[in-house]
């Protein structure tokens, strides 16, 4: 994967204004994802991130890079608390739910709705969606909650997104676009 690629899937997350950003990759072996996973972990724990695969396959896996201190207080929240417990959570701690969720995606064919609360999604907007309520707009995710504020954070994130690739086009690299975080 290419560092433009990355950025291009990621950019919010690097720029600390959202929790985790999920997206695929695929490779020639596992071998190599591996080898891409380490590399990238080495540029990105320093400033607070991680990246883990929740699906890997021969070819494919499916990457998630977050920020463990907020994915921590994102799911300490009351409602996404909540929401975890009715979905069989063990507990809103992030190490668990980040193995019940890896559990989930290796078991089943279906995406579990909840990932939302995991990519900073709007815990009333995860819930629209777990009840299959008509949805008031759909962008990054499908919006059932405050749909003014949605449209506002989708174009934040594009923005954020657009900037982040012209800079690194500009040969800006990553570890200089990542926002430093401290809660791990």
């Amino acid at each position: 994967m290419s560092e433009q690629q990355f950025i291009r899937s990621t950019a919010p997350t690097l720029a600390g204004i959202k929790t985790g950003s999920l997206f695929p990759f695929r490779y020639a072996s596992r071998a190599e994802a591996i080898r891409a996973l380490r590399r990238y972990n080495r540029r990105l724990t320093p400033k607070g991130l991680r990246l883990l695969p929740l699906r890997m396959t021969d070819s494919f896996a499916m990457l998630y890079l977050y920020r463990p201190g907020q994915l921590g207080a994102d799911l300490q929240k009351r409602e996404a608390a909540a929401l975890l417990h009715q979905a069989g959570y063990p507990d809103a701690r992030e190490d668990s739910c980040l193995r019940e969720l890896r559990r989930r995606l290796a078991d089943g064919a279906d995406f579990p709705h909840e990932i939302g609360l995991f990519l900073s999604y709007p815990p009333e907007d995860v819930r629209g969606f777990i009840e299959h309520r008509d949805c008031k707009c759909v962008g990054c995710w499908k919006v059932y909650g405050d749909e003014a504020a949605a449209r506002r954070t989708f174009d934040r994130y594009a923005r954020c997104t657009d900037c982040y690739l012209r800079q690194n086009a500009k040969g800006c690299p990553l570890e200089r676009l990542t926002v430093r975080t401290n809660g791990n």
